[in-house]
């Protein structure tokens, strides 16, 4: 096991040490009004289900590739699908577990620990693989194993969905780490950030549109790039008064209608969409 991976086993476990299941439930319960709202408003929901996903899902196999505090894997057992969720934290496969006893899905979610590309999953038998803020948390080298692995998993007709980071503009990259957010220290505090950039489990690695599509191409016959988030990116800087939720949902609106290079030139985000899968014996 690399460093990399043991440094984001520990911190996952940690992530999620308190996770409990009752917001997960209480989305399965309110799947349709949950998803209405979150597939226009919150960043990752808009970007992993683009185009409608949700209605595609139901009867197919689905493997969620770190699948982490589980929501997403629920939902999308939830709608239909026969999920298999895989995370190198043990603490996920506990979520899932008591996930299977207190909701009943059609299929149960079967939980996959450890390294994905140590798993037995079978060849060409998956309509879908999923990762939400998955890839950019792998070295490139292995990134790339992955993505043959994933190619090799997926039916002819497969599909694999990706959303990552966008990082198209140093400039604006670099003055992200600038402004605090979360857990994360400003650059201007050099001590702190430097503590905590030595517990980032995330690699330096190259996160632009132009690597993933570069990527995609070798393994895949069709490739789509989403980009998300240039304007909805300064709901952070609003003042309180402002009814955050509505600019969101009113600034993913009016992206659409942005010149495409300065959606991908500015978006902070970006979903990945690797369709048909080339067979490379």
């Amino acid at each position: 096991m690399d460093q990399n991976q043991e440094k984001n086993i520990q911190h996952y476990d940690g992530v999620y040490a308190n996770k409990t299941t009752s917001s997960i439930l209480w989305k399965l319960d309110n799947l349709t009004e949950f998803l209405h709202d979150a597939t226009r408003t919150d960043t990752s929901w808009v970007g992993l289900y683009y185009n409608n996903f949700q209605g595609r899902l139901k009867g197919k196999k689905v493997l969620e590739l770190g699948c982490g505090d589980c929501t997403n894997a629920a939902v999308m057992a939830a709608l239909g699908a026969e999920v298999y969720a895989n995370d190198i934290a043990p603490r996920s496969g506990e979520i899932i577990e008591k996930l299977n006893s207190e909701y009943e899905f059609s299929k149960g979610i079967k939980f996959i620990e450890g390294d994905f590309l140590e798993a037995d999953l079978g060849g060409r038998e998956f309509d879908f693989v999923i990762g939400k803020a998955f890839l950019h948390h792998l070295e490139m080298p292995k990134e790339q194993k992955f993505l043959i692995k994933i190619a090799g998993i997926l039916k002819d007709t497969g599909e694999a969905r990706f959303l990552e980071p966008a990082v198209n503009s140093l400039f604006l990259d670099s003055l992200r780490w600038y402004t605090p957010v979360g857990g994360r220290p400003s650059k201007f505090n050099t001590e702190a950030f430097k503590t905590w950039k030595l517990k980032d489990p995330h690699p330096e690695r190259d996160n632009s549109s132009c690597h993933f599509e570069e990527m995609g191409k070798k393994l895949f016959k069709e490739v789509e790039i989403i980009p998300i988030g240039v304007i909805e990116r300064f709901h952070k800087v609003l003042p309180a008064q402002f009814d955050q939720r509505k600019f969101r949902r009113r600034a993913f609106l009016l992206e659409k209608y942005l010149p495409a290079f300065i959606n991908r030139k500015f978006a902070r985000t970006q979903a990945i969409i690797y369709r048909f899968p080339r067979r490379i014996e």
